[in-house]
């Protein structure tokens, strides 16, 4: 594909296939509707191109960690929602405390939740996180027993909309996802996480390791 029509045209498949899908596409994904060679390079300058053509208006296309998607722009969510008024799951606190703790301090083993926490980690509670498929184990911990580690994915990031860790929102974002409770949005040991996330920034060499 050398000239200006075939250019378009790809460009024109790969937006289809996009706005097809409800699931994130990555580039070696894109790369399979094709018969030929295409260049992961060539794909990516489409993309961006796509994402050019698709700025200002009510869907745009975004890249997320698991690849691109086009999605319904933030500030149209409140109309859509009158169309679909089933609400969003929600979950307990010590659901979400876990899920923080291992975002903003991955990876860690369950005992260093609990040690951050104050109290045990139910079975259900990891069960929940695996369940939804936000946490997985990346590894064991080199100590007696080698309790396994544990990261969050990149379905994860791509439920929040977020493309890296880097982009992580306050832990008070999160806690828009619990169900209420007569306390506090969020208790101070998840801030606890917090001050350890900040102390123990993301290296954005290392933080795909977190999905291996």
């Amino acid at each position: 594909m050398s000239t200006f029509t075939d250019l378009k045209y790809l460009k024109t498949v790969l937006e289809t296939a996009l706005l097809t899908s409800s699931e994130p596409f990555s580039v070696p994904m894109l790369k399979r509707l094709f018969t030929e060679d295409i260049k992961a390079a060539l794909i990516n300058e489409m993309l961006d191109e796509i994402q050019a053509e698709w700025r200002g208006r009510g869907v745009e296309l975004v890249k997320l960690a698991s690849g691109w998607r086009f999605r319904a722009r933030a500030e149209f969510n409140p109309y859509l929602a009158r169309l679909n008024p089933e609400k969003p799951p929600r979950y307990s606190r010590a659901v979400m405390e876990t899920l923080a703790i291992i975002a903003y301090k991955q990876p860690v083993t369950r005992g260093d939740i609990e040690a951050i926490r104050g109290v045990s980690v139910s079975s259900s509670v990891m069960q929940s996180l695996n369940d939804r498929g936000w946490i997985e184990v990346i590894g064991h911990k080199d100590v007696p027993g080698r309790p396994g580690l544990y990261a969050t994915t990149r379905k994860f990031l791509d439920d929040l909309g977020l493309n890296s860790l880097r982009d992580l929102p306050p832990l008070a974002e999160l806690g828009t996802l619990i169900v209420p409770e007569a306390v506090d949005p969020l208790p101070d040991l998840v801030e606890q996480a917090e001050e350890a996330a900040r102390e123990q920034a993301v290296d954005p060499d290392t933080e795909q390791e977190s999905y291996v």
